[in-house]
């Protein structure tokens, strides 16, 4: 088959559609979809610069009554394994992180049926107090419709609260797939499609760093990943323009070690390391409004990251001090600063340490 208009298309940074995408997915050889991605990375991030970033992933809690059946990470409230992440515990997160040379924690957790917003105003604002120089990349739109719902506010008023107790910038957590049928199967109690958009919506509107995810390989068609890539561009386009809207894009394989998916359905990770390249590639090509795509060497390893940054990834995620949700479900991987350097290094780029808003930092080695 001849894929040229739609290279060209996308070549000249015009939008292709859903169904060129689809096609481009399903038949398009390997080999083009990452000469193209690549040409694409060059016209939005020219060089060899490869970005990453110091943070710390602490969950608040794992008390969750979403339940998703793709997660092995979540407790029900009576479980004895349940905890609350206490001011001491995050005191002693948070000086391991300095220490490491960065400044951001990605502050997640589960759906507590008892924390409303003044739990996470008075967390912020305390954790603020204490390390006023610390960034929060806290939270999810799936958090901020729990507590809307709770507390009975719009969205834009529980983002505002939470802003002005420190938050700075917002994940782009709890996407998985924004398909509503794949949602309902596997998490119907979490926010749902236009929920979650809605919620970014009106943080774009407050010009509040956001990114963008999906979590993919489970239950969802392919049909269902571009579905998705397509919302995610139809929000970025009508941010303001003065707003960062979606910074990055984060696509990630389900973990299915010991999830309900994996372990009553036999429902496996489906992704292999070619369908992780071609996923990234079709990224960088479908969504030429997002600055950054990034690849999760966490749950694909180092080999498949290090041929991502060769089919339009630009940047290389986290060091990851502490992460805990996908690797309750299988990921293992492991780097420290000199690490992730070393591994954008193999692969003939230049590291570049940057902060969320993709900022260009200084990286020092930490003291031992």
């Amino acid at each position: 088959m001849n894929f040229e208009s739609i290279y060209s298309k996308a070549l000249d940074l015009k939008f292709i559609t859903p169904e060129e995408g689809l096609d481009l997915y399903n038949n398009a050889p390997s080999d083009e979809l990452i000469f193209v991605a690549n040409q694409i990375r060059q016209k939005l991030n020219p060089g060899k610069k490869v970005t990453w970033i110091i943070d710390r992933n602490v969950n608040i809690t794992n008390i969750c009554y979403s339940k998703c059946k793709f997660c092995n990470f979540y407790r029900g409230k009576n479980d004895p394994e349940s905890y609350v992440t206490t001011i001491d515990e995050y005191k002693e997160k948070i000086e391991v992180l300095f220490r490491h040379g960065g400044n951001q924690l990605l502050l997640q957790g589960g759906l507590h049926p008892r924390q409303g917003l003044a739990f996470y105003t008075r967390l912020f604002s305390t954790l603020k107090e204490l390390y006023p120089e610390l960034k929060l990349h806290a939270l999810g739109p799936p958090e901020i419709v729990h507590i809307a719902k709770k507390e009975k506010l719009p969205f834009r008023k529980v983002i505002e609260e939470l802003v002005n107790a420190g938050l700075d910038s917002l994940p782009g957590a709890g996407a998985e797939i924004l398909c509503d049928h794949i949602r309902k199967e596997l998490s119907p109690l979490k926010a749902n499609t236009g929920e979650w958009l809605d919620v970014m919506r009106e943080a774009h509107k407050m010009n509040l760093v956001t990114s963008a995810t999906m979590m993919f390989g489970h239950i969802e068609s392919r049909k269902d990943r571009i579905t998705h890539l397509k919302v995610i561009r139809d929000v970025q386009s009508e941010k303001p323009d003065a707003s960062p809207g979606f910074i990055a894009f984060i696509p990630w394989p389900f973990q299915d070690q010991g999830t309900v998916l994996n372990k009553r359905y036999n429902i496996k990770n489906s992704i292999t390391s070619e369908e992780y390249i071609r996923t990234i590639a079709l990224s960088r090509i479908f969504l030429l409004n997002i600055n950054n795509i990034q690849a999760s060497w966490l749950t694909v390893g180092k080999t498949t990251g290090q041929l991502c940054l060769h089919a339009g990834a630009n940047d290389f995620g986290s060091i990851m001090i502490e992460e805990n949700v996908v690797s309750a479900a299988g990921a293992s991987q492991k780097f420290d600063g000199e690490g992730i350097q070393a591994a954008i290094m193999e692969a003939g780029f230049v590291p570049q340490l940057r902060n969320q808003r993709y900022e260009e930092e200084f990286y020092s080695i930490p003291e031992p």
